[in-house]
């Protein structure tokens, strides 16, 4: 009994090491590789694999050089070693790299687009304040001529006020010396215009 449970371990063992010993390869981007029937080139050739093909790795036998593989149509054979990578052929690299290089673009082609109508609201907006600042520039500038001529107009109307109260004081000035001398010429004319009165010799004196 106990032999008989070996043997069946023994069977399984053996049915189940190729399932997990084969691993994920590709043949290389060379045109194609020939498959053997057996690890060497001494074997006939039973078909080609073309270059990219997926393959399942079997085992290798590193003393000719050569891999044991099963291909994408089911064939099982030995190719050399140099043409199994673990790299993806560019017969399958190229349409991912196509793919993404279409997104990419798309993604360039929004990123631009979306840049130039920031450019535009900004170029917008700059022109805007630039106009802006040249109103306020332009206002302030006549401002600044209104300020200078009114102070230049006060400093003209201070003058004349200055004038004027001097004149003013010129004038009562002019007034009071006539007043005055005016007033002095009928102290001195008028005791000789006006007769003095006689005295009356009444005999008391």
């Amino acid at each position: 009994m106990k032999h008989l449970i070996s043997i069946l371990l023994l069977a399984c063992a053996v049915v189940t090491a190729p399932v997990q010993a084969e691993q994920v390869r590709y043949i290389s981007d060379n045109l194609f590789t020939y498959m053997h029937k057996g690890p060497s080139t001494q074997f006939r050739i039973i078909g080609s694999v073309n270059a990219g093909t997926k393959v399942a790795l079997l085992e290798t036998n590193k003393e000719t050089g050569f891999s044991h593989v099963t291909d994408d149509r089911g064939r099982s054979g030995w190719v050399n070693s140099d043409f199994v990578s673990r790299q993806v052929g560019l017969q399958a690299r190229v349409p991912a790299l196509e793919s993404e290089l279409t997104i990419v673009k798309a993604a360039l082609a929004e990123a631009t687009k979306s840049s130039d109508e920031q450019n535009a609201g900004l170029k917008n907006s700059l022109a805007l304040r630039n106009t802006q600042i040249s109103e306020m520039e332009e206002k302030s500038i006549n401002l600044n001529d209104q300020l200078t001529a009114s102070q230049a107009e006060i400093r003209e109307l201070r003058a004349k006020i200055d004038t004027q109260k001097d004149d003013l004081l010129m004038k009562w000035f002019t007034y009071g010396s006539m007043v005055a001398g005016f007033g002095l010429l009928l102290g001195l004319v008028l005791p000789h215009i006006i007769p003095r009165r006689r005295k009356r010799n009444n005999g008391w004196a």
